[in-house]
């Protein structure tokens, strides 16, 4: 039997059978398509993910109150502070930091005429925009001299903004808003950082001068961060260590006693969702693959069916002069043509679902080709280690024991 005739045979033998083909096709269908979906949806978080730390810039980094420790034990009841003494130090004594800007926040309610909304109300200075990358969609900034004489002005988030029943920017331009039933007049809108999904989001939040916050409405001199600003890249490192002196110094740490503050930069933060979002996408793109051998058992399970069924063909065929290769090749054949064909439409549907998560759902996806070529490999691969042990077992059949099968 000639090579081209043995292909002719086996997928005369898949038409014949249009059915029972689908059928057995679904399960690499729902695992390619799966499997490229859920590859799509970890490499669109982690892309979302990096993008957010890398706007933030480079060069920042971010000092947290953490816990005093002593000898690597924790002591003195609970997580250390930060206040605006801390800050003030580092803006008086570092040389080589660019800008230091202190951050106080609280979740406080916050009402514009009969509109009301629970936001997070971040008291913060007036080079917040420069250190933090954020920009204005509508009005201003507060300014520095607001700050210092402790003016009641604020700047809104733009899901604030949504949130209190507007839906243009400019319209609350001017404005009165009520924090805490402390009348504050909107000065300015900013941009959408896009991260509407995130548990803290940046487009939640209302700004105001970080003396109004300290003396007006949160009542302490406690911050919640330091963003620290580093000359370039290159000097973070020395940055990094002028900033803990400061502080360990103004904490009055002894030699030996282990920092009560915690320092950060943005690569920090990128090495850390990186290798999260990479592992829960291992994970995800692992549980997905499951279906894919799942669907190359059902395919052995079907070709075994059809070398039952065709015992007599298979019988006549050796007869007439069919030898093992060409059965064994013939059975092969039809399980990979199954899978390749599967594997093409599972493409198809894991690149429309994961379009359309993008489009409808609002999900960040990224369709990389390195799945998508994985995806059908790995179907085509399926496709010859399920389809040898039917093939095989139709091979080996003994022709005159076939032609008396019933």
């Amino acid at each position: 039997m000639l090579f081209g005739e043995t292909i002719r045979v086996a997928l005369g033998a898949l038409r014949a059978n249009k059915l029972r083909s689908l059928l057995t096709m679904l399960g690499i269908v729902i695992g390619v398509s799966a499997v490229i979906a859920v590859v799509a949806l970890g490499s669109g978080a982690a892309k979302a993910v990096n993008d957010r730390i890398t706007a933030l810039g480079t060069t920042l980094l971010t000092v947290n109150p953490g816990q005093a420790r002593q000898g690597g034990v924790g002591f003195g009841g609970g997580s250390a502070r930060l206040t605006m003494d801390d800050a003030d130090a580092l803006r008086e004594r570092g040389e080589k930091i660019l800008a230091v800007q202190p951050e106080m926040q609280g979740q406080l309610q916050v009402q514009y005429l009969n509109k009301n909304t629970n936001t997070s109300i971040l008291a913060t200075t007036a080079n917040y925009l420069e250190v933090r990358k954020f920009e204005m969609s509508a009005g201003r900034f507060f300014t520095n001299t607001e700050d210092q004489t402790r003016q009641r002005v604020a700047v809104l988030g733009p899901t604030v903004v949504e949130n209190l029943g507007l839906t243009n920017p400019e319209a609350i331009l001017g404005e009165t808003i009520r924090i805490r039933s402390i009348q504050f007049t909107v000065v300015g809108v900013t941009k959408s950082k896009g991260s509407a999904q995130s548990f803290m989001s940046p487009d939640d939040q209302i700004f105001i001068p970080i003396n109004t916050g300290r003396f007006r409405v949160l009542g302490n001199n406690r911050v919640r961060s330091i963003g620290v600003l580093a000359p370039s890249e290159d000097d973070i490192d020395e940055t990094m260590a002028e900033v803990q002196k400061i502080l360990r110094r103004q904490h009055k740490l002894r030699p030996g006693r282990d920092d009560d503050f915690q320092i950060r930069n943005a690569s920090d933060f990128l090495t850390v969702a990186s290798e999260t979002t990479a592992v829960f996408g291992l994970l995800l793109a692992g549980i997905a693959a499951v279906s894919l051998l799942v669907g190359g058992i059902g395919i052995m399970n079907i070709m075994l069916v059809s070398v039952t069924e065709r015992t007599r063909e298979i019988g006549i065929r050796k007869a007439l002069g069919a030898t093992k290769l060409n059965i064994l090749f013939q059975f092969l054949i039809e399980a990979i043509v199954l899978c390749l064909a599967g594997g093409a439409i599972g493409i198809l549907f894991g690149v429309g679902g994961a379009l359309g998560f993008n489009r409808w759902a609002g999900f960040n996806t990224e369709v990389g080709m390195s799945s998508v070529v994985i995806a059908f490999g790995f179907s085509a691969f399926i496709g010859v280690v399920f389809g040898v042990y039917p093939a095989r077992r139709a091979a080996g059949l003994d022709p005159i024991v076939a032609l008396r099968y019933e």
